[in-house]
């Protein structure tokens, strides 16, 4: 087990692949962990020294007191990956971990080399919207809005899986603090005009019945960047590397390749 200790704040971490290999660091959703990405490493091409953390308030990482500034949870990725010694990383953002992707790039394009904005935005929802979710929560715990989050994850197809249990079983033992005090960092985030100045490779996933970040709220923030890309995953929600890790997969080798982040191998 890897705990960095930043500052007062203990992060989880894990650290997969080449060690010495082109480095790529996975950031993941507001109410989830480190294992969001678990079916999305095995897929990988060789050559990748994968990393991925639990942000503070999630999984096995600190959880003090909020609410945290988004600004908290960037510093924290940005100590992490210095103690790392990670430079010119390809940064994979879901949902919040996106928002810490462009708000590091603007910060440390030194550390950034590229990003993939999944499943994310500038902004995301209004402040009136999550002030709601987090009263919510401070009354009932997460349960409270585990149904309807499951909604909001996940497409109509996946409804009916076993497997959705196991996501609700992960929502609902997030530290109910840790959960409110990032929501808070969401509410008070509007990126818009940050993200406009960014200069570096970028790729938008969007999964076509995300009920969090609609499709055409992912491309919006997307285009704010000259040159990037966009790929829809159709019949996927708000978590597509949970519902179609082979088509996700596929969709991030591909922009390694075209970034230069990996050499492309014959067969």
């Amino acid at each position: 087990m890897h705990i960095a200790e930043l500052d007062g704040i203990k992060l989880y971490y894990r650290l997969d692949g080449d060690p010495n290999g082109a480095p790529i660091v996975f950031a993941n959703s507001l109410g989830t962990d480190l294992r969001l990405w678990d079916k999305v490493v095995e897929r990988l091409p060789k050559g990748l020294r994968i990393i991925r953390y639990d942000k503070r308030g999630h999984g096995l990482s600190s959880c003090p007191t909020g609410p945290y500034s988004m600004g908290a949870l960037i510093r924290d990725t940005e100590r992490l990956l210095d103690m790392l010694e990670v430079k010119d990383a390809m940064f994979v953002g879901l949902s919040i971990g996106g928002m810490i992707a462009q708000g590091l790039a603007v910060k440390r394009l030194d550390l950034v080399r590229a990003m993939v904005l999944s499943n994310t935005a500038a902004k995301i929802g209004q402040p009136t919207m999550w002030q709601d979710r987090i009263e919510a929560v401070r009354e009932g715990g997460i349960e409270a809005l585990a149904d309807a989050t499951m909604e909001r994850w996940f497409s109509r197809d996946f409804q009916s899986d076993s497997e959705i249990d196991l996501w609700r079983n992960m929502l609902t033992r997030q530290p109910a603090e840790g959960y409110t005090a990032c929501a808070a960092a969401i509410a008070g985030t509007d990126f818009y005009t940050p993200t406009s100045g960014l200069r570096l490779p970028t790729l938008g996933i969007a999964g076509s019945e995300d009920g969090a970040t609609p499709p055409d709220l992912v491309r919006e923030t997307v285009d704010l960047v000259p040159a990037s890309q966009f790929a829809l995953i159709r019949r996927a929600g708000h978590l597509p590397c949970v519902e179609k890790p082979d088509e996700y997969a596929e969709i991030l080798t591909r922009f390694l390749h075209e970034t230069g982040h990996i050499e492309a191998t014959d067969g």
